[in-house]
């Protein structure tokens, strides 16, 4: 009998479906793998979590976005929009509820809780590292993400299995399914993205640039040295289409710097590509950005939440990820090998031919 069940919290919902339904189609069963849970909060703000369906001896599936600043709740009287820590309280809640029952238990976060915290300077606080602890001393036997800030971060916890995947594959897929793209160069908008640029432009065989940001370290603003000036290194953009790539855009500014100089430059299209979009000053300077011509299309995934209204923008495109997701669940439910998930070249070269690349 089938022990895989889905843990889905309220604030991924939407994925966490999906992904059911593509489980269903591999294993060609009816079976609904979704455990039925109920996440409350008491008036001041603290929350608990009860399962309602029996998990034992099943084989658990966490799936958890800890970035969705779309879930509230009322405390004290007032619309409280929940916070990465908040969610993340919410994963440790459900794992102390299934309370050592299952066979197993997978936590399944596409964006990793602090994953831009993951080293430390001084004496800083080293929460990526503290979190990922936390989850190994709760029972937690696999971990799971996507595009981790620093894959580096798993040698905080050496014993414990920690799965890095890339959506790059499905992003180039669905991009050369969709755009008519010719004189491609792709971009790294920072020198910290340099790796994952290169990695793009090797599965198109073509060239790369980056951008070298030079920041005023006298000054902190958000929390963050300013950029005083983006000083270009590569080859001439004049005429091309451009791919610039990263792991995630937060208030997206320094993108869409990136993106006006190079259509200034001479550049034909130019696409922003991102795994994660939390735009975290809104939108409004996309909107503007793109009635001005700075870029064609912004290229993200569906691994963390994003307002609908945002997805219904012109210049948007979603790709859907709950393929992969289940491809992972179902490898490591049926303990087969995950090096075919990791790699996706030969369907991105058999694209590159079909559109003559």
């Amino acid at each position: 009998m089938n022990n895989l069940k889905l843990i889905v919290l309220d604030n991924i919902k939407e994925l966490g479906e999906k992904v059911n339904i593509k489980l269903k189609n591999k294993k060609k069963e009816n079976t609904d793998y979704i455990v039925n849970i109920t996440a409350s909060r008491f008036s001041n703000g603290e929350g608990k979590v009860k399962i309602e369906d029996s998990i034992r001896e099943k084989d658990i599936y966490l799936l958890a976005d800890v970035g969705n600043y779309g879930i509230t709740y009322n405390m004290h009287g007032f619309t409280h929009h929940m916070a990465p820590d908040e969610h993340f309280q919410d994963i440790k809640r459900t794992i102390s509820a299934i309370s050592g029952y299952s066979e197993k238990v997978t936590v399944i976060m596409p964006l990793l809780y602090q994953s831009r915290q993951h080293k430390r300077k001084g004496r800083e606080s080293a929460d990526c590292a503290i979190a990922l602890q936390e989850l190994e001393r709760l029972g937690v036997d696999h971990i799971v993400t996507f595009d981790a800030h620093d894959p580096t971060i798993s040698n905080a916890i050496p014993n414990l299995p920690f799965e890095n995947f890339y959506p790059t594959n499905t992003i180039l897929e669905d991009l050369l399914q969709t755009e008519n793209l010719k004189d491609i160069l792709v971009i790294s908008p920072d020198m910290g993205a340099t790796e994952r640029a290169r990695y793009f432009a090797e599965m198109l065989d073509t060239n790369v640039g980056v951008f070298y940001k030079r920041r005023d370290l006298t000054k902190v603003v958000n929390g963050k040295n300013p950029i005083i000036e983006h000083t270009y290194m590569g080859p001439s953009v004049e005429g091309k289409d451009i791919l610039i790539v990263d792991d995630m855009i937060a208030s997206g500014t320094s993108m869409l710097e990136v993106g006006e100089r190079l259509k200034k430059d001479g550049a034909n299209k130019v696409y922003f590509i991102a795994t994660f979009s939390l735009f975290t000053e809104g939108i409004e300077e996309f909107n503007n950005a793109y009635k001005n011509h700075y870029f064609d299309k912004l290229y993200t995934t569906n691994l963390s939440y994003i307002p609908e209204e945002y997805r219904e923008k012109e210049w948007f495109h979603t790709v859907d990820c709950s393929e992969n997701i289940a491809d992972i669940i179902n490898a490591l439910h049926e303990k087969e090998s995950l090096k075919p998930l990791f790699n996706g070249k030969e369907k991105i070269l058999d694209l590159r031919k079909e559109k003559r690349l």
